[in-house]
């Protein structure tokens, strides 16, 4: 199975090396001296990760062949493919990589079934599913202990305790009912 684990960002230098956005929990493993890569566009590749280095928080490769800043800047925004076996997991217990969590079944912990993940959006802050419901709708999960209380690669699902409203309406919103209870937000004398 091929994984994208990096994108190539902008020459580094004038000797070949390059930025790269780390798109992998193991870039140690994954982005090693002496790794080779698969590309997308894949006439760039396979490129062989010569040396790698962390600069002012950056990563920094060097690709064979690679020997100066027009031929790193050719590389840019180039993405970098590692072959994984299907069945690796990560070394820590409690992560996943995406392909695994792909296609899982989302329920709730009483067994209601919400629907089934088809993406998972990286952002900065958490990780979030991206969950296909049986109408069609999408709903958009928070992957997090507090929500997500168990993943179940075995029977193909993930469990989940939203709160109130994630998934469904329950939230009341203050608004709303303070507009049908007659109040002022705030109180009653409107005072916030």
């Amino acid at each position: 199975m091929q994984l994208v684990v990096a994108r190539i960002g902008r020459a580094h230098g004038i000797k070949g090396e390059v930025t790269v956005e780390v798109r992998t929990d193991e870039p140690e493993l994954r982005l090693a001296p002496g790794a080779v890569l698969a590309t997308d566009p894949a006439a760039t590749g396979p490129l062989t990760i010569e040396t790698g280095r962390v600069h002012s928080g950056r990563l920094l490769l060097r690709f064979a062949g690679v020997r100066d800043r027009s031929a790193a800047e050719a590389l840019r925004n180039t993405l970098l493919i590692a072959e994984v076996d299907p069945d690796e997991r990560p070394d820590e217990p409690d992560e996943y990589y995406d392909h695994q969590l792909m296609d899982l079944d989302v329920v709730t912990v009483d067994g209601t079934p919400i629907g089934r993940i088809t993406e998972i959006s990286h952002l900065p802050s958490q990780d979030l599913f991206i969950v296909e419901r049986p109408d069609g709708d999408e709903v958009l999960i928070p992957f997090v202990e507090e929500i997500v209380v168990e993943i179940d690669l075995d029977a193909q699902r993930a469990v989940i305790d939203p709160p109130p409203g994630l998934v469904d309406d329950r939230a009341e919103v203050a608004s709303s009912r303070d507009a049908r209870s007659g109040e002022a937000p705030g109180g009653p004398d409107g005072d916030a």
